[in-house]
């Protein structure tokens, strides 16, 4: 049987959970960690982004820490947040993604 991806919880690599791992702080990182394993791809993003604007400066390189997600991803998602012009529901990518159908060859008698 093949594991999820999604079930990996990242472990915080900040140096208050590295020197104090039942602080108050490594504990938050790891609530926050199992929300972000839970979550599929744009929701994540968001949760991120809006954790990032709350975090206000240096909120980014911190959640790069807690997270493991990139840069790229988080300031996407604090994009996504600041700008909630669309609410798109259903659909997590774009219609059209992913591999073309390979039509299969089979022999008619």
């Amino acid at each position: 049987m093949k594991k999820s991806s999604k079930s990996n919880v990242h472990r915080c690599i900040c140096q208050t959970c590295q020197q104090h791992p039942y602080s108050a702080v490594a504990k938050e990182h790891q609530a926050i960690n199992r929300v972000v394993a839970s979550l599929d791809e744009k929701n994540r993003r968001r949760f991120v982004g809006l954790l990032a604007l709350q975090w206000g400066r240096s909120g980014i390189a911190r959640l790069i820490e807690v997270t493991g997600i990139s840069r790229n991803t988080i300031c996407r998602g604090l994009a996504e947040v600041q700008r909630a012009d669309r609410a798109t529901a259903g659909r997590v990518r774009k219609v059209g993604g992913g591999r073309l159908a390979v039509e299969k060859n089979s022999r008619r008698s």
